[in-house]
């Protein structure tokens, strides 16, 4: 909501600018697609190493 209020904001003070950044936020959100996409995947690998490295020491803690 607050976006839209500044976008809004932004539209009354200097149209063409706002104009420009709708226009242009698809392009923006398509070329920031791929970096998200690599940053998912090097989340899960991350978590999957802490989670075999983990294991031992969960498993020597749920049998004491």
């Amino acid at each position: 909501m607050l976006t839209f209020l500044v976008w809004l904001l932004l539209l009354v003070i200097c149209w063409p600018l706002a104009v420009a950044a709708i226009l242009l936020y698809p392009l923006v959100w398509l070329l920031l697609l791929p970096f998200r996409l690599m940053g998912l995947a090097v989340g899960g690998i991350l978590e999957l190493i802490w989670a075999v490295v983990t294991l031992p020491a969960r498993v020597v803690h749920w049998l004491v």
